[in-house]
């Protein structure tokens, strides 16, 4: 599978009080990411794959993988939406 890629060209991000914000630069749209949000975008690094993500996840939060899986998979598909993400 491919690894996941953030757009690091659209975005700003700063770490505020254990929150992450990101802003995109071409439109001004912010967003707040705090725990599994956050956790989920800070293991978005180039490298991990959809699997690999997954099994942090569950290692990090010791939960169900499928919950695990169904809202790691919503939260990509927010990030493809605003264009966030690589395709």
């Amino acid at each position: 599978m491919t690894a996941l890629t953030k757009r690091s060209d659209r975005f700003t991000e700063a770490d505020i009080d254990h929150e992450i914000v990101v802003m995109r630069v071409d439109n001004g749209e912010f967003f707040s990411l705090s725990g599994t949000s956050a956790a989920i975008w800070r293991l978005i690094d180039g490298h991990r794959d959809r699997a690999a993500l997954l099994d942090a996840l569950a290692e990090e939060f010791d939960g169900d993988r499928a919950v695990i899986a169904a809202d790691v998979d919503e939260f990509l598909t927010r990030l493809r939406g605003t264009g966030l993400l690589v395709d």
